[in-house]
């Protein structure tokens, strides 16, 4: 039985689930999303299961994703699922998915699960590190072949009861979604920067330019991070809430560089 994943990733952990997936399913494709992004018109998968997976942000999922999913057409496959990454609470982005694909697809998602994983928004908290970090993968390995036996297995799995997630995100999502895209406003890159171009080279919105050897933000900044995390020199910050300097990076550490290049299709 075929299955394509579609997977959205800033910082590794959505793409390391899709893969531990996709190696315990067998006959599994993976697309990264941001490939499609710029695709214009429905998307239409050859394959008889079809998941998506990502992220977690303000309790609702990445603005790309969103944008992804509506375009999805599902009528034809057999068993959808979705998978959310994210290191506290978050099960909403999963009502908000199966509501998505249930406006193309009757009875929405057949299966939806959540997996905890690394924090890594530095604004609201230092991402773990250590052998606090390596318990959290652990756990979270131990998670994804839980989800891969019960999507092989074909297994409903509804998203779950979580007022307090749809709470936060009925408050927080909306101001996202509105300010996601005007990001450059909220990062800035000190006198650290060697101009490597690391940050233009990951960002999966290909929101980056490098000018006179510095890197300069457009408007389809996702939020995702990758850029703040990756940079060699941490000469990035990002000046919302506590900020991020001197609070940690993480990165999942399956994830390359050349990963979050070919997340992009280029």
């Amino acid at each position: 039985m075929k299955t394509v994943i579609y997977y959205f990733t800033g910082t590794g952990n959505s793409l390391a689930a899709a893969r531990r997936i996709a190696g315990a399913l067998g006959e599994t494709e993976l697309i990264p999303i941001a490939s499609l992004a710029n695709t214009p018109g429905p998307v239409t998968p050859d394959a008889d299961r079809v998941g998506i997976v990502c992220p977690v942000y303000d309790c609702g999922v990445p603005v790309m994703v969103a944008e992804f999913a509506r375009r999805l057409d599902l009528s034809g496959v057999g068993y959808t699922f979705a998978v959310v990454t994210m290191a506290g609470m978050g099960v909403s982005a999963l009502h908000q998915l199966n509501g998505i694909v249930r406006e193309r697809r009757a009875g929405g998602l057949d299966a939806a699960f959540a997996v905890g994983m690394p924090g890594n928004f530095p604004p609201l908290a230092r991402p773990p590190e250590g052998e606090r970090c390596d318990k959290i993968l652990s756990k979270a390995d131990k998670r994804l072949g839980e989800i891969a036996e019960a999507i092989g297995s074909g297994r409903p799995v509804s998203p779950g009861f979580a007022p307090l997630s749809g709470l936060v995100k009925a408050l927080t999502y909306g101001p996202f979604v509105k300010g996601a895209h005007d990001a450059a406003d909220v990062f800035s890159v000190s006198d650290a920067c060697t101009g490597c171009g690391t940050c233009a080279r990951v960002c999966p919105a290909g929101n980056i330019d490098m000018v006179d050897g510095r890197p300069v933000w457009g408007r389809r900044c996702e939020l995702c991070c990758a850029c703040l995390h990756f940079c060699p020199t941490e000469a990035i910050q990002l000046h919302v809430m506590r900020g991020t300097e001197g609070r940690g990076r993480y990165r999942h550490p399956d994830l390359a560089v050349a990963d979050m290049e070919a997340q992009r299709g280029e």
